[in-house]
């Protein structure tokens, strides 16, 4: 694959934290979610390092804030999906501690990026 710059980034690489935890989490979902919630869960967490990647392989900071900012967007929809998934009885909140943790210090990496390209 190809060694890009982003790959040595903490962002990139808690977002594909996430990814991991969302698909250990959602292995253990009923298999009539399979094509709801786990492939929305699954989708949104794919996103995250995507599109932290791709702002990064943009040229001007107006496009790698805008890529920052949908990176956190799937952030916040995996934090209503794991609350949906919690209230059905899905998981437990002891089973999310560890994507609690990665999801809280990705959505502040996040939000200062955005801010630092947002001047």
């Amino acid at each position: 694959m190809l060694n890009l710059n982003h790959k040595s980034l903490d962002v990139w690489k808690k977002g594909m934290d996430i990814v991991v935890e969302i698909y250990k989490l959602t292995r253990l979902f009923p298999k009539e979610e399979l094509f709801i919630l786990t492939s929305q869960l699954r989708r949104a967490a794919v996103s995250i390092p995507s599109n932290v990647a791709e702002g990064f392989a943009r040229i001007s900071e107006p496009e790698t804030k805008r890529f920052l900012d949908i990176a956190r967007a799937s952030l916040v929809e995996i934090d209503t999906q794991i609350d949906v998934s919690l209230s059905l009885k899905y998981l437990r909140e002891d089973q999310i501690t560890n994507l609690s943790e990665i999801a809280n210090h990705e959505f502040a990496m996040l939000t200062n990026l955005i801010k630092k390209y947002s001047k």
